[in-house]
């Protein structure tokens, strides 16, 4: 990230950066759909490399830092940045995907949970509110708003559900960069309230 600064884009950046989310949107579902009892996550990887490329897309995780994947597989409490391998998944088991695409000078990145098999009603409820908290999230990356009010959203309807949030690690804008302005914790106080 560079010096804090966000990067305005244009139009037409924009409309690059949009296909390559929908590459990212396209192979994210398509793994959601492949997912099963007894796949390693090696095999998620590899089926997600292959697909990136089908579409035109490079995978941008792989090299990324030394990172070794096409895409990173968390299963159950593990949060984020599992390298695939020879695990199996087990019934009952949620695994994360997050995956990043580089097209035409712009990257996509994105990640889903997905159950395998038939999960609890614990996790199903986990799924749910996590999910509920992220639309809320977006609901809120409105025109006027700040950023503190994206993670107040994201955290206020995780707690009141009687989930907390990971502090360690956020979200980020993207572009030209992987990693780009603004940083986006799950948490914070909404920006009306400071003031």
């Amino acid at each position: 990230m560079r010096d804090n600064l966000i990067v305005l884009k244009s139009p037409e950046e924009i409309e690059k950066m949009a296909k390559a989310g929908s590459i990212v949107g396209e192979v994210l579902e398509s793994i959601k759909g492949m997912i099963q009892t007894g796949m390693t996550t090696k095999e998620i990887e590899l089926f997600a490399d292959e697909r990136i490329k089908a579409l035109g897309g490079k995978p941008a995780f792989k090299g990324y830092r030394g990172y070794p994947a096409s895409i990173c597989t968390s299963v159950n409490d593990e949060v984020v940045h599992g390298i695939p391998s020879s695990r199996k998944l087990k019934d009952g088991d949620i695994i994360s995907i997050d995956l990043g695409v580089y097209y035409d000078g712009f990257y996509g990145d994105a990640a889903i949970t997905a159950p395998v098999g038939k999960i609890d009603n614990e996790t199903v409820t986990l799924l749910r509110i996590t999910e509920e908290a992220l639309n809320l999230g977006i609901e809120n990356a409105i025109e006027g708003n700040r950023v503190n009010d994206i993670s107040y959203a994201i955290q206020s309807h995780a707690e009141k559900n009687g989930l907390s949030v990971v502090r360690t690690f956020v979200g980020h804008g993207i572009g030209r960069e992987l990693h780009e302005e603004p940083q986006i914790p799950n948490y914070g106080t909404p920006a009306k309230a400071r003031g």
